[in-house]
């Protein structure tokens, strides 16, 4: 069925209900505020485009999503992708490969594709994620470390060495500022798991950089004012050149958002008895993905970690993920101009947890006692994810999978993804 949630939720719509949605929709926009702002400046956009992406992908997918409480946004899987097409294509191109990935994902739940999830092999979403929480660690080792690189190469080898090169520019202020904030992050979610501990932890750490006139960059710094607007819609120049040139990247965003959003739905269903409609799921991440780049924003899917908190927090509609959008266009338009003063080392910090908490290290020896053909599928994914290319990686770690099943005469087994 390819009906949107929210619309079998409006029968029997109450303001209890509304009550406890708005309370969740504005606990998930505390979290994704700064988060969204990281992601944007790892992939080498700007803070403002990282939150007309929450705005706009977050009220598209809730108001259409095939899950009662998927919450939308930037997700940090996208961030190797997006700044490899930035970099290569501009953000026009990224632009145009977002919507390209877009209809494809359309094209997907139409024909009801997100049922093929489970044909992915797990070690090669393990091994995937695992990969791309490795590059987003090490695309943060500049700011949290205060590095003076200058622009540094996207690939891994040659990323690090120019990292090291620079290590004579280690900046101790720095390096204070991202250790205070992962141990303020890392501690306030076990004493007070319910308080927006991103928030405080990077609020609290920007406001000593202000008070203690610590030599540490800034949002405002670094990249000026946010604008004090909305940005109005715009159509990007397409030319089958372009098309050509970004069909790999196109496969790959909408490959990444319709597995993490299809495993985010998965994850929530589990923790509230829910059901999500995979088809519906697949046609809202296209739409998404078709409106939001026309803003200007980024690639958008369903967020694990900001869904699961929406589902602590109470959220049970689709209405709590449009609060949460609702409530990020508030702040931008009503107090944007705060977001200049946080410090980029704070922000490190929290995309250096999220890469820890991507990981799953507390999987790992589960990982390691894996038959060694799965572990073997695992390892070469995530190899290739980290020194090659994440298309390269997703085919060849599905077609590798699809070959050990074929030769161990397992056909009728499918790999299906565990409750991340």
């Amino acid at each position: 069925m390819r009906r949107p949630k929210l619309l079998d939720t409006a029968h029997d719509y109450s303001l209890p209900l509304f009550r406890a949605d708005a309370l969740a929709g504005v606990s998930v926009a505390l979290v994704a505020l700064p988060l969204c702002i990281a992601i944007a400046i790892a992939s080498g956009s700007t803070p403002f485009v990282g939150l007309v992406t929450a705005i706009v992908g977050g009220f598209v997918i809730s108001a259409t999503s095939g899950s009662r409480v998927q919450i939308g946004g930037p997700t940090g899987a996208f961030i190797v992708v997006v700044y490899g097409v930035i970099q290569d294509h501009g953000m026009d191109g990224l632009i145009v490969a977002t919507i390209m990935a877009g209809i494809l994902l359309i094209v997907a739940g139409f024909f009801r594709a997100g049922r093929l999830i489970a044909l992915v092999p797990e070690p090669v979403i393990d091994g995937f994620t695992i990969g791309i929480a490795g590059i987003i660690a090490a695309s943060q080792f500049q700011d949290a470390l205060g590095l003076s690189a200058g622009k540094v190469p996207a690939d891994m080898i040659p990323k690090l060495e120019a990292l090291w090169a620079a290590r004579a520019t280690l900046s101790l202020a720095a390096l204070g500022v991202t250790a205070a904030t992962v141990a303020a992050i890392l501690l306030l979610r076990r004493w007070r798991p319910r308080w927006p501990v991103l928030v405080i932890a990077v609020g609290a750490a920007s406001l000593a950089v202000l008070l203690f006139h610590l030599p540490v960059d800034t949002v405002g710094s670094r990249f000026g004012a946010l604008p004090s607007g909305f940005p109005a819609p715009h159509w990007p120049e397409v030319t089958t050149d372009r098309i050509v040139a970004l069909l790999p990247s196109a496969i790959t965003i909408a490959f990444l958002a319709g597995v993490e959003s299809l495993l985010s739905a998965i994850v929530a269903d589990r923790m509230f008895d829910g059901r999500h409609r995979p088809s519906a799921e697949l046609l809202a991440q296209g739409y998404a993905n078709v409106v939001t780049p026309l803003f200007g924003g980024l690639p958008v899917t369903g967020a694990i970690a900001r869904t699961a908190t929406n589902v602590r927090a109470g959220g049970r509609t689709p209405v709590a993920g449009m609060v949460h959008a609702a409530v990020i266009l508030i702040v931008v338009l009503a107090a944007g101009g705060l977001a200049g003063a946080l410090a980029l080392p704070a922000l490190a910090a929290v995309l250096l947890v999220t890469a820890y908490n991507m990981a799953e290290p507390e999987k790992w020896r589960e990982h390691a006692a894996l038959p060694r053909d799965e572990l073997l599928l695992l390892l070469v994914t995530l190899l290739l994810t980290i020194f090659a290319d994440l298309t390269i990686a997703i085919g060849t770690g599905v077609a590798l999978g699809f070959i050990l099943r074929w030769w161990k005469g397992r056909g009728a087994r499918l790999w299906t993804p565990r409750e991340r």
